[in-house]
C-alpha cells in the first residue's frame, strides 16, 4: 500500500503524456520566412516503468504505457522587423496502467491546449546563427477526474518560457542550445494521483529543461541531430505539505528528417539515462509530419 501511495503522487512529477520539457525538432531555432501556413501531425509512443525515489528503486514493477496524436496549427509572420510564428495546438492520447499498476483505471481523450508564440530577435541566415524567444501557454482541457490516478489532462494552468540559439560548428553541421523554464498553476481536484481519499491541493515549483546536442545536415534531403536534456527542479507539495521529490533527469533524442515532396518527415527515438525521482522512460518514439498549405 505505501508503494501505490508513493507511485501515484509521483504521477504529478512525471506523467507520460506531458512533455515538460518542450523538445525542439532539428532547426527548430532557424527563423522561418514571414506568411506560411503549416499543419504538423505527431504520433507518439512511450514507455515507463522502474519507480526511483530519491535515487532508489522502489518495489514493484510498474509499467505505464501511453500512446499520443497531436495536431498542430502554426502561422508564420513578421513582428515589426522580427520573424515570428504562433501555433495551437491540440492532442488526444491514451494512457495505460500495468504491471504493480494494473488495478489502477487508464484514460483516453483530449489532452490540454497549447498556444505558443516564438520571435527571433537575432536572425543571420548569411552565417546561420539564430537566437529565438518563445513562450507557451498550455490550459487545462483535457480529459480529468480526480478519482483516476492517470489523467489525459492535468487540471491545472502551466506557461513556459523559452531561449534557444543555435550557429554553425562546420559547413555542414550547426550546434543548438535551449533553455526553458515552466510553471505551473495550482490543482485544487487532486485525490487519487496525490494519494488522498477526498480532493486535496497540488502544488509545483518550477521545472527547468535544458537541450543541447548537433545537427547535421547530411544534404538538402535528409537532416540528423542529437539532442540531450537535463531536467531539474519540479518538486511538488500536497496540501501544503512539501514532497522532497525534485527532479533531477538526464535523457537523450536522437532525430532523422527528410524533406519531401509530401511534407516534412521526422522519426525520433529516446530514453531517459539518469533519474532521481519518477518513473524511468525506457522508450520514446515519435513520427511525425509537417506540411505547408
Amino acid at each position: 500500500m505505501i508503494y501505490i501511495r508513493t507511485a501515484l503522487f509521483l504521477l504529478v512529477l512525471t506523467r507520460p503524456l506531458a512533455s515538460w520539457a518542450v523538445d525542439l525538432q532539428p532547426n527548430d531555432i532557424v527563423a522561418p520566412l514571414p506568411n506560411k501556413n503549416y499543419v504538423t501531425v505527431s504520433y507518439l509512443n512511450t514507455e515507463n516503468n522502474t519507480l526511483y525515489r530519491n535515487g532508489s528503486i522502489a518495489s514493484g514493477n510498474p509499467i505505464i504505457d501511453t500512446q499520443s496524436a497531436i495536431f498542430r496549427g502554426t502561422r508564420t509572420y513578421d513582428f515589426g522587423s522580427l520573424p515570428a510564428a504562433s501555433f495551437i495546438q491540440l492532442p488526444y492520447g491514451s494512457i495505460q496502467p500495468g504491471g504493480s499498476l494494473g488495478s489502477q483505471a487508464g484514460d483516453a481523450g483530449i489532452g490540454d491546449l497549447t498556444i505558443a508564440t516564438a520571435i527571433w530577435p537575432y536572425h543571420n541566415r548569411a552565417t546561420r546563427t539564430y537566437l529565438g524567444l518563445a513562450g507557451y501557454l498550455i490550459s487545462p482541457t483535457g480529459s480529468y477526474s480526480s478519482q483516476r490516478a492517470f489523467n489525459v489532462g492535468e487540471n491545472r494552468f502551466r506557461s513556459d518560457l523559452q531561449m534557444g540559439f543555435q550557429t554553425p560548428i562546420t559547413s555542414n553541421v550547426d550546434g543548438m542550445i535551449a533553455v526553458d523554464t515552466m510553471w505551473f498553476g495550482g490543482n485544487s481536484q487532486c485525490a487519487t494521483a496525490c494519494g488522498l481519499t477526498t480532493d486535496g491541493s497540488l502544488t509545483q515549483k518550477p521545472l527547468t529543461t535544458t537541450q543541447l546536442g548537433p545537427i547535421y545536415r547530411i544534404n538538402q534531403t535528409f537532416t540528423v541531430a542529437a539532442s540531450y536534456f537535463y531536467v531539474a527542479g519540479g518538486a511538488i507539495s500536497i496540501n501544503n505539505n512539501y514532497q522532497n521529490n525534485v527532479a533531477n533527469t538526464q535523457r537523450f533524442l536522437l532525430s532523422g528528417q527528410a524533406h519531401t515532396s509530401i511534407g516534412r518527415i521526422s522519426l525520433q527515438y529516446g530514453r531517459d539515462t539518469e533519474i532521481k525521482n519518477g518513473f524511468v522512460q525506457t522508450r520514446l518514439l515519435a513520427v511525425r509530419l509537417m506540411k505547408e498549405f
